[in-house]
């Protein structure tokens, strides 16, 4: 039930639906069917926010969440996640909300509740963030796959100050997640790339003219994001998937990477919308079943010795397995 200072805090941080919509913020998008199911998206992370920052029980906040449909209830999560991190990183806030729910009924959305954590991290000074990944037991992927947090902050922050980070093309302050300072600029690019997928509403050719326009040692990792997002949200029929996958040229395989990634996290929730089967035939020449092998017979431990973090090795042989040919294709 919600308290009081919960309202109080759904109404000071919780954006309206209206001004998460593409008009509103201003994005070149012509609407139709397809953006306004991609405007769903956005609009179901701030479902998620509000009845997390209410203050809502863990019970309570998993009945609400169980309402939205399958299709849109992990980015319902994405947003639960951003709230209860916040909430955490509160003065007297505790820190086992965001826990509790990753370890519990964010589970199977593990790859999108760690978005969440980025989405906070745009919220909060960079002193807090030092805290904002929970210990987790028992939880797939973790934490080789926390670097999903740095990509939720960079979608942010192309979001919601376009201008700054996609106009101006902007570069972030590198910060030690996981230790690792030198790999945060790349982590918030392929948030960047996913950003691009909705600004530009899933528009193939119009995202391509936007990935181009930055420095060509910047546009390996947006391409990924490009990838995950147009297979994982959808919002573009088989030829506009066709024509992204041409305008991908020499980087054909980050694509492919990011669609990959999309099927793993859409089958680990155990909903696959008809739109990821069509990306994953059309980006990457597989079935989801194949992309899924594929992810599964390449992932790395999570305590790995590399050069690279465990995460972009994970993504290396990926991407790895189509500069190779390894591939099957979808029959």
């Amino acid at each position: 039930m919600s308290t009081l200072f919960g309202v109080l805090r759904k109404k000071m941080l919780a954006p309206s639906l209206a001004s998460v919509g593409f008009a509103e913020r201003g994005f070149p998008v012509t609407p139709s069917a397809a953006t306004v199911k991609l405007e769903a998206v956005p609009q179901a992370v701030v479902c998620g926010f509000e009845w997390a920052i209410e203050g809502a029980s863990l019970w309570e906040l998993e009945r609400r969440l169980e309402l939205v449909e399958p299709e849109q209830r992990g980015f319902a999560y994405e947003g639960a996640t951003m709230g209860c991190s916040i909430l955490d990183a509160m003065p007297g806030g505790g820190r086992n909300r965001t826990r509790e729910l990753l370890e519990g009924p964010g589970k199977p959305h593990i790859f999108l509740t760690y978005i969440g954590i980025g989405f906070a991290m745009a919220r909060l000074p960079r002193p807090l963030w030092k805290n904002i990944l929970p210990e987790l037991s028992e939880v797939p992927y973790h934490p080789t796959m926390s670097w999903l947090a740095v990509d939720g902050y960079g979608f942010d922050r192309a979001y919601f100050d376009t201008r700054r980070w996609v106009d101006e093309r902007a570069e972030p302050e590198p910060y030690p997640w996981a230790g690792r300072p030198d790999y945060f600029p790349r982590a918030f690019d392929q948030g960047v790339g996913r950003a691009l997928w909705f600004i530009n509403g899933g528009d193939p050719r119009a995202v391509a003219e936007a990935v181009k326009r930055f420095p060509e040692q910047r546009q390996a990792d947006l391409w990924s994001g490009v990838g995950l997002a147009a297979t994982f949200a959808g919002g573009c029929d088989r030829a506009g998937l066709a024509e992204l996958r041409r305008s991908s040229g020499p980087h054909h395989a980050e694509l492919a990477l990011g669609a990959v990634f999309a099927v793993k996290a859409r089958t680990f929730s155990s909903f696959v919308p008809r739109h990821t089967h069509a990306a994953a035939g059309a980006l990457t020449d597989l079935t989801v079943e194949a992309a899924v092998e594929l992810a599964d017979r390449t992932e790395v431990a999570p305590d790995l010795a590399a050069p690279e973090p465990p995460y972009e090795v994970w993504r290396e042989r990926i991407r790895a397995g189509f500069g190779a040919g390894e591939h099957r294709r979808a029959g």
